[in-house]
């Protein structure tokens, strides 16, 4: 079960950076595009409160917890890509460099890790902002995330092994 699920993991990220590189963002930033970047956010918080209901009622809690990290962090850092790669595409002085997709999933993985390089930066207000936003909302994923699902694990083990069983 444990090989199986990290195969569905790989499998999975893998995909969704398959996903990433051939979705259509090479157009400009326009109302769609940060429509589409939104419900996806939205998509992805809402999928995480369902996997947490799904965790606390499942059998083999911590594997689902790993399996939701696994999917739903490459998701976050996807979604962040994408919209770096479209803002730059956009309007290519945004960051001191232009980036493409590889150049803003790198981008993504340096401000995610806190690593920071300094080789790229963001240079208008709307990167800086949405820079910053990631910043927060990678240690909320790193805290809050953790605290979540970490719960909901301990909950379904004590529903598990609770005193009527």
């Amino acid at each position: 079960m444990l090989v199986t699920a990290g195969i569905r993991a790989v499998v999975t990220a893998v995909l969704l950076v398959v996903v990433y590189y051939r979705a259509p963002l090479d157009g400009r930033l326009d109302r769609d595009v940060v429509i589409w970047l939104g419900v996806a956010l939205v998509a992805l918080v809402a999928a995480l409160a369902w996997q947490v209901r799904m965790i606390m009622a499942s059998d083999t809690p911590r594997l689902r917890a790993a399996q939701t990290v696994a999917t739903g962090v490459p998701i976050l850092l996807l979604l962040y890509a994408a919209t770096y790669a479209v803002l730059s595409q956009d309007t290519p002085t945004c960051f001191t460099q232009p980036l493409d997709r590889t150049g803003a999933l790198y981008y993504t993985m340096t401000v995610f890790t806190t690593v920071g390089f300094g080789d790229i930066a963001p240079t208008s207000g709307l990167t800086r902002i949405l820079t910053m936003s990631q910043m927060v909302v990678g240690l909320l994923a790193v805290g809050v995330v953790a605290k979540l699902l970490l719960e909901a694990v301990d909950i379904a083990v004590r529903r598990r092994t609770g005193p009527d069983r």
